[in-house]
C-alpha cells in the first residue's frame, strides 16, 4: 500500500464520507447502518478530521436524515465533535430546529464562506452528496476523504451522480483500519 502523508494545512474544505465498495454513501431509504457495521474503531484519518474541524456544512437532505435517524448533532462523529453547523436549504426551517444550527439559502459559495469564517482557521467538513457536488462544481472543495466499507449495497445515494464533472484528483493517502480502506484525495484545481 502506498501511504503518503496528508497535507496538514488548515482551512481545508473536506468531504468526509464512508462508501460501499459499489459506490453508495447511503443504502436504500437513506440508511447508513453499513457504516457502523463495518468499522469497529475510528480510523486515524477520521480522528484527525474530528480534531481539525472547525465547522460543518451540510445539505438539507443530510440534516433531515441525521435528525430523524442518527441522533442529530449528537450523532456527528459519535458525539465526539461539537462546533458550528451550517445547512444549505431552499425549504422552510423546521420549527423544532436546533438553535445552534444556521440555515442558509444563498449560494454554495456563501455557505462555504460562512462555514470557513466560523471555523476560524480550522477545516470545514462537508456532509451530503448534493452539497459536496455543488462544492466540486464551484471549485470550492479541497479534499475528499473516503472510507470504503467491504459491502455491496446495490442501491442508495451514489458518491457522485449526474452530469460529468471532469474533476481530477490526486491520491495523497491510502491506509487500512480493520475492514475499511481509507483513501484521501486532493482535488486538483
Amino acid at each position: 500500500m502506498t501511504n503518503t502523508a496528508p497535507d496538514t494545512t488548515t482551512d481545508t474544505v473536506r468531504w468526509h464520507i464512508t462508501m460501499s465498495l459499489d459506490g453508495f454513501i447511503t443504502g436504500p431509504d437513506q440508511s447508513m447502518d453499513f457504516v457502523s457495521a463495518h468499522a469497529s474503531r475510528m480510523p486515524a484519518s477520521a480522528r484527525e478530521v474530528v480534531r481539525t474541524t472547525g465547522a460543518l456544512l451540510g445539505g438539507r437532505g443530510w440534516y433531515d436524515v441525521a435528525m430523524e435517524r442518527y441522533n442529530g448533532l449528537d450523532g456527528v462523529y459519535g458525539g465526539g465533535w461539537r462546533g458550528p453547523v451550517f445547512v444549505m436549504t431552499n425549504r422552510p426551517v423546521p420549527g423544532d430546529a436546533d438553535p445552534s444550527i444556521t440555515f442558509l439559502s444563498g449560494t454554495i459559495a456563501d455557505g462555504v464562506a460562512a462555514a470557513r469564517k466560523a471555523a476560524d482557521g480550522q477545516d470545514v467538513v462537508v456532509f451530503g452528496a448534493n452539497t459536496a457536488r455543488q462544492c466540486l462544481e464551484a471549485g470550492l472543495l479541497d479534499e475528499i476523504l473516503v472510507h470504503i466499507a467491504p459491502v455491496l449495497l446495490g442501491d442508495g445515494v451514489r458518491l457522485v451522480s449526474g452530469p460529468a464533472l471532469g474533476v481530477t484528483l490526486e491520491r495523497v493517502e491510502v491506509a487500512e483500519t480493520d475492514q475499511l480502506t481509507d483513501l484521501r484525495f486532493r482535488v486538483l484545481k
